[in-house]
């Protein structure tokens, strides 16, 4: 019960790594603000967590995130853990055909969006005793894989995002840490294998993409993400943790 009585935000947690995450950080006696721009998945979720709260957000719009904090704090008075999850994986092809509304949608949700959560969520942590918060980049943000350039670009920003909040804040009691997981057995990435042209393939394909055979599942991430919320981890802030079965170790 390493949360007991805090009060924990994870954005995109209607489903995925976010729901997986909230709902372990419920397990552990947190009080999670479930923030999705899915509102009806925000409140299926927060519906079956005890003292869970629903927040409609779109975090690429900075007034939308602003209300959305500002409503949890109206519910719960504080802030202490924020898991800044909220992304999108962006158009997976050469770099010289992707769509520029697509790059430009990347952008906005995976790199203007955490800077809004950061922001805000900052703000509200300041008022209080300081707290704990992770972001998510990815394995494209620590080596060059091809075909995902907006993702790359976006996670890269949030790996340096999270150094330079976290030397800001240290002396005011706010730890930030990533996770960069490899690909996770998420719908998002279900989705992209059903797309593929051979769909057994491309699951095979993520299956033996890192060292360690198979692909993590969301609670796998969900257990770093916990770890690096807590206060067993009191002296880690300004890291990019891999959760990648070795990848980025060959």
């Amino acid at each position: 019960m390493r949360f007991q009585d805090r009060v924990v935000v994870v954005t995109g947690a209607a489903s995925g790594l976010g729901e997986a995450t909230a709902r372990r950080f419920a397990a552990e006696g947190a009080r999670v603000a479930i923030a999705d721009i899915d509102a009806e998945g925000a409140r299926r979720v927060a519906g079956e967590l005890p003292d869970a709260l629903a927040v409609t957000v779109d975090v690429g719009d900075a007034a939308s995130v602003e209300q959305a904090v500002a409503d949890i704090m109206q519910r719960y008075g504080r802030i202490d853990v924020i898991f800044n999850n909220a992304g999108t994986d962006g158009e997976q092809r050469p770099l010289h055909e992707i769509d520029v509304a697509s790059w430009e949608r990347a952008r906005r949700i995976n790199g203007d969006g955490v800077f809004f959560v950061l922001k805000y969520g900052i703000e509200a942590m300041l008022r209080g005793d300081g707290g704990a918060i992770v972001n998510s980049s990815s394995i494209t943000a620590l080596a060059g894989l091809e075909n995902v350039s907006p993702h790359t670009f976006t996670k890269a920003g949030v790996a340096g995002l999270t150094r330079s909040t976290a030397v800001e804040y240290a002396a005011r009691g706010i730890r930030v840490n990533a996770v960069a997981p490899t690909a996770v057995n998420t719908p998002m990435v279900q989705h992209f294998i059903d797309d593929a042209s051979n769909p057994s393939q491309a699951r095979r394909q993520m299956e033996t993409f890192n060292p360690k055979p198979g692909i993590p599942t969301p609670d796998d991430v969900a257990a770093v993400v916990l770890f690096l919320a807590s206060d067993d981890a009191s002296w880690i802030t300004g890291h990019t943790i891999p959760v990648d079965g070795g990848y980025v170790a060959r």
